[in-house]
Parts: structure tokens; C-alpha cells; sequence
């Protein structure tokens, strides 16, 4: 109870395209940017959440590390996919060891939940005092899945503090940067490389979320064969650094033609959420990750599900100074970080 909160933290985002790395500082005013740092890894090292090259993989941790600060031990790190499966109920109000059984009978009742296979962690999103309810968020990660990615990070030489998702990372870093307006239905697309999180607001509140299998590889994929280029330059292409070298017209029509598995399954993810909700349209769409960089594809994101949208700042509320960032252009990749500033925003890891 009177334990002293971190007076800063680190969030470790390891990703299928990059590694981010940002650590935030508490200060008087509220949380100030100590460090940032970002590592590419090989195309192939990460594919749909399974390690491929685990050599590769922590390879780079270490020199993300190293570059950053050596001194780095206690990390927050964040899963999603596959592994990770969600659910939200009603309990009775109930605090302490009351609470605990109440999520862990309410967990067995529900299918897919195998509690002998899953780590399992919850999160109050209110409480209502008339009913003297509230409502839980529960958070299940398979053993195998979390076990694996947690000795990922142990054989880096860290120490994994807090095992978060992604979806609630986005959240927490959107929270603090955003007002919430209860009567908007808000939608928070975190568009990965291999996997997209989707997280819902609705009535003001954390509503639902969902990951879906598409990102943007097949946007990669289909700019390195149009344009016939290296994985660097595709690369720097699918960030927007090559305007003088390639064709405009040609990037847009190559990344409008690569999406349709994504646009189908984010209007799949936002049908089934406004049957589930009982709401008749989403008023408002943020989009983050690296899909949020690419030349062309918010517009046409826009365009496709007729939401209007804007880009996430994880940074817009958080201190930082320019000039010792000036090299990474924080103003233009900020996007990229929603999950990491989420991260290290938990202080009390």
C-alpha cells in the first residue's frame, strides 16, 4: 500500500517489422519522454506472432538496448494475436478474495477458457453504485504462447515487469492524450505489420476489443515486387521516404490493391461490433502503428469503411524535448509508438 511508484519506466514494443523501445519519466507535471528508440528487424525473423529467428530477434533487443542505455533492466512488454483472447462480464461488487473467485467462476464458464491452460488477468472498466455492480475486463494469454515470448525477453538479459496486450496498451496511451466523448462511438486501429488491434469505446467507455490477422506485409510484399527493390528501400518506401524515386501514382494504386484482406477484415470487425452494441454507425476512427505511416493508406482506409479518422499522437500530452529527438522525427513516426508509450505509462510495474 505505501510502496513508492516507479519514478520511471520502460516500454519494450516488439513487433513482426520493429522493435520500439520508450521510456517515460514521472516529473511534477506529469510524464516526460527519457528515451526512445527504434530497431527494424529482417522481414522474416517474426511472421504472425511465431518467432521465426529468435537469434535475430534478440540480437536486436540487445543492441536497441545497448544503444539506448545498457543500464535498462526492468521492461514492459505486450502481446496480441492468437494468444491472447478477451472477454468482459458483470459480477456483483466485490473487492479482495471475493472479487478473485467471482472472475475465476466466471472464467471457467466460459468457452474458450480452459483454466489449466491460460494465464489469466482482469482489469475493472466501473463500477455502477445504483446496482452495485461492476464490470470486468478479463484477459487470458495461452501458457505456451505468453511462456514462450516471456523467455524471448529473459534471454535478452531484461527482466519483464508487466505482460500487457497491445489493444490495452494502444488504450492507455489514447486515454492519456485523448478526451473521451461519451457520445461518440470511437474505434482505435492499431495497424501492425501482421496483426491489427481493434479496441472500441462506446457510452464513454472501454467497450470490446479484437485482433485481426492482416497488417501490412502484404502492402511490403506487393511494393518490393511492383518496384523491384531491396527490403531497405521497400522499406523506406512503405514509410514514405522515397517520393523522389518512386512513382506516386503507381505507389497508390500498389498499396490501394494490397489491402483487400485488411479492409475486409476491418468491416467484418466493425459489423459484428455495432450487432453486438446495438449501434447503428462508429463516429470516429484512430489509426496508429506503422499502417498509419504508409503513403496513401489512411485516405483510403477512410475512404472504404466511411469513417471519419485521425492519427494518433501518443505523444500530444507527454513532455519531450525536440531537439534531442531531432533525429527520429517524432512529430511524423509518433504513430508508431502508441504501444510502448502505453507501455512504460505503467508506472507501477
Amino acid at each position: 500500500m505505501f510502496a513508492k511508484k516507479n519514478k520511471s519506466m520502460v516500454g519494450l514494443d516488439v513487433g513482426a517489422n520493429s522493435i520500439k523501445l520508450v521510456k517515460l519519466d514521472r516529473t511534477k507535471t506529469g510524464l516526460a519522454v527519457g528515451a526512445i528508440g527504434i530497431r527494424e528487424l529482417p522481414p522474416e525473423a517474426i511472421v504472425s506472432d511465431e518467432v521465426k529467428d529468435r537469434e535475430a530477434v534478440i540480437f536486436n533487443i540487445q543492441s536497441l538496448i545497448d544503444q539506448i542505455d545498457p543500464k535498462i533492466k526492468d521492461v514492459n512488454v505486450s502481446i496480441s494475436g492468437y494468444g491472447v483472447i478477451t472477454d468482459k462480464f458483470m459480477i456483483d461488487k466485490k473487492t479482495g478474495s471475493e472479487a478473485e473467485q467471482a472472475i475465476l467462476f466466471e472464467a471457467e464458464q466460459r468457452s474458450p477458457f480452459d483454466v489449466e491452460d491460460v494465464t489469466m488477468g482482469h482489469h475493472v472498466i466501473r463500477i455502477d453504485e445504483e446496482t452495485k455492480k461492476q464490470e470486468i475486463l478479463l484477459v487470458a494469454a495461452r501458457n505456451e504462447f505468453l511462456n514462450s515470448f516471456v523467455e524471448l525477453i529473459l534471454d535478452t538479459g531484461l527482466h519483464p515487469k508487466i505482460v500487457d496486450v497491445d489493444s490495452i496498451a494502444t488504450l492507455n496511451a489514447y486515454e492519456y492524450n485523448y478526451e473521451i466523448d461519451p457520445s461518440r462511438t470511437t474505434v482505435l486501429v492499431n495497424l501492425g505489420y501482421d496483426v491489427t488491434n481493434v479496441v472500441y469505446l462506446h457510452d464513454g467507455h472501454y467497450h470490446s476489443t479484437r485482433d485481426i490477422s492482416s497488417g501490412t506485409r502484404d502492402i511490403y510484399n506487393a511494393i518490393q515486387k511492383e518496384f523491384r527493390l531491396n527490403a531497405e528501400l521497400a522499406g523506406k518506401t512503405m514509410k514514405g521516404e522515397m517520393k523522389d524515386s518512386v512513382d506516386q501514382d503507381m505507389l497508390k494504386a500498389t498499396v490501394v490493391s494490397a489491402t483487400d484482406e485488411l479492409v475486409s477484415g476491418l468491416e467484418l470487425a466493425f459489423s459484428y461490433f455495432k450487432s453486438q452494441a446495438k449501434v447503428e454507425k462508429i463516429d470516429w476512427m484512430v489509426l496508429s502503428g506503422g499502417g498509419a505511416l504508409v503513403p496513401y493508406l489512411p485516405e483510403f482506409l477512410q475512404s472504404k469503411v466511411n469513417i471519419p479518422l485521425e492519427i494518433l499522437n501518443p505523444l500530444r500530452n507527454i513532455d519531450y524535448d525536440p531537439e534531442m529527438f531531432q533525429y527520429l522525427e517524432l512529430e511524423k513516426i509518433a504513430p508508431l509508438l502508441s504501444v510502448p508509450v502505453g507501455l512504460a505509462m505503467r508506472l507501477d510495474g
